[in-house]
């Protein structure tokens, strides 16, 4: 397993829109593997493999909280079968818009159907912190961010604070 560099806004990739994925392979458990590695290292909760770089419909998730054992899942081509009319507000932060956080409204409840770690098809009805976050890294994989659900403006503030961080970290000696 390997710690991948993870890609940050407005980094042109992120708007990228992920390709499916034909099978479950060894190559592709080595994908999730090292996502999954990554998103520990950050710290996270979910990351898409977009994030990385890779344009492929996988996201690997874990919600365990920190005096829980760790709980990874895999969703693998994941498709939203059913979303629910109430809605839910979430504070929402991204590995890829790091130190940020926003109130976004999604679907409250949902349903998904994907390919697990071993290539089964699987469904799962997700509420609460699931269904946000499976949302969120959902939008991953159709080249969106959970700032594309703000307001213009919050939006154009955040991205001037990425490009304006992104350029002090460049300019600083290794």
């Amino acid at each position: 397993m390997a710690i991948r560099d993870i890609i940050t806004a407005p980094d042109p990739r992120l708007k990228e829109v992920s390709k499916p994925v034909d099978k479950v392979d060894d190559a592709l458990r080595r994908l999730m593997d090292d996502m999954l590695e990554t998103m520990y290292a950050a710290p996270g909760i979910g990351l898409a493999a977009i994030q990385i770089g890779v344009p492929k419909q996988v996201i690997v998730m874990d919600l365990a909280g920190e005096d829980e054992k760790p709980a990874p899942r895999y969703f693998v081509n994941p498709e939203l079968l059913w979303v629910s009319d109430e809605l839910a507000t979430y504070e929402e932060g991204c590995l890829s818009v790091p130190e940020f956080y926003e109130d976004v409204a999604r679907p409250a409840r949902c349903r998904v159907r994907y390919l697990d770690y071993q290539g089964e098809i699987r469904e799962q009805d997700c509420e609460g912190l699931l269904a946000t976050c499976i949302q969120h890294e959902m939008d991953h994989l159709k080249g969106v961010l959970f700032i594309d659900h703000l307001s213009k403006l919050k939006r154009s503030i955040m991205l001037k604070k990425l490009v304006k961080a992104k350029k002090s970290q460049e300019k600083e000696p290794a």
